[in-house]
């Protein structure tokens, strides 16, 4: 089981349906376990940005996005307190995605992450300051995959995104992101 809500990485009796009980003894797959280290950030370049004005509705590109500090992306589900999870929470604001992870994976994913990046490592950032465009943000954690975006790619994204799912972070000041922007780390 992996993410938050929980879904299946490994499931060799092929069955769909949501384990409601169970206990977890020990990492199951070593091959996705122990999470990459840090390292260097690297600069990344902004490749996409991706809104969604409501929990499951279709995701919108755009070439510029309003940066509100504690809210998101004016225009997207968290910034309006409509998303999937609560919103207000430490790392809720925003989320951003590695674009070599998505072209490792076969066919088109419905990420419904904010930012796609190329040329950072996401998750060195995790507890670090780093600016984005105009506005300055926090690595809170991962973005691990879960079980609802799962459930919108029809399934078997979990695993090959475990550890790999992108970053969630707080914005700490306001601005602009657009397309082709720099991602630094502070």
């Amino acid at each position: 089981m992996f993410g938050v809500p929980s879904g299946a990485i490994w499931d060799p009796a092929g069955t769909a349906k949501e384990v409601l009980d169970g206990f977890v003894i020990a990492p199951l797959d070593i091959s996705a376990w122990p999470p990459q280290e840090g390292g260097d950030v690297g600069v990344g370049i902004v490749e996409a940005l991706v809104l969604a004005p409501g929990a499951e509705a279709p995701v919108v590109l755009v070439q510029e996005a309003v940066v509100v500090p504690g809210k998101g992306l004016e225009g997207d589900r968290y910034a309006a307190g409509d998303g999937t999870f609560a919103s207000g929470r430490p790392g809720s604001a925003l989320t951003l995605i590695d674009a070599a992870v998505l072209g490792s994976l076969d066919g088109g994913v419905d990420h419904r992450r904010n930012v796609v990046v190329r040329g950072s490592h996401l998750n060195a950032l995790v507890g670090r300051d780093f600016t984005l465009g105009e506005t300055r943000c926090r690595g809170r954690r991962l973005c691990e995959s879960c079980a609802h975006l799962d459930r919108l790619n029809g399934g078997g994204i979990l695993r090959p995104l475990v550890h790999r799912g992108g970053l969630r972070a707080d914005i700490l000041s306001g601005g602009m992101i657009r397309v082709g922007d720099r991602l630094i780390a502070s």
